[in-house]
């Protein structure tokens, strides 16, 4: 049975409270990078070489903004760009190997910065949270189908 008004809300509460677990994470901590830096670092590693107009488009931003970001990431050594195969006046743009060692540094850091809350939960709310994580994943998965033809 669906229940539009009960999924409009429980996806406004989940977005929510997944922004502010971000933010929390974030705020405890001191990034090797820009907080914009890393979710773009963390979209090119999702998604894999990537030109850079679809890299735009994936983050609401103008194709010249997007350059600017992945110049920035190229400098530090953290992506390369490649011709892109289908298309030689393309380029696509990929994580290195220092790009996810820095990732997973940050994702290591701003798991520690919950990580003491996490620690407050009884059995029944770790399992509830585990199940939820599996849930959250399920989601990501159905959306990641979705985009593929």
């Amino acid at each position: 049975m669906d229940h539009p008004d009960n999924t409009a809300a429980l996806g406004a509460d989940l977005l929510a409270v997944v922004a502010r677990i971000n933010r929390l994470a974030n705020q405890r901590i001191e990034l090797p990078l820009p907080v914009a830096q890393a979710r773009l670092l963390s979209t090119i590693e999702d998604q894999g070489p990537t030109r850079i107009s679809d890299l735009a488009a994936l983050d609401h931003c103008s194709q010249p903004t997007m350059t600017t970001q992945v110049r920035r990431l190229e400098d530090a050594g953290l992506v390369t760009r490649a011709e892109d195969p289908g298309d030689a006046r393309a380029v696509l743009i990929a994580i290195t190997d220092a790009g996810r060692r820095i990732l997973s540094r940050v994702r290591a850091d701003r798991s520690a910065a919950i990580n003491p809350y996490l620690a407050h939960l009884d059995d029944a709310e770790r399992t509830a949270l585990t199940d939820a994580i599996a849930v959250l994943r399920g989601l990501l998965d159905m959306a990641r189908h979705d985009r593929q033809p």
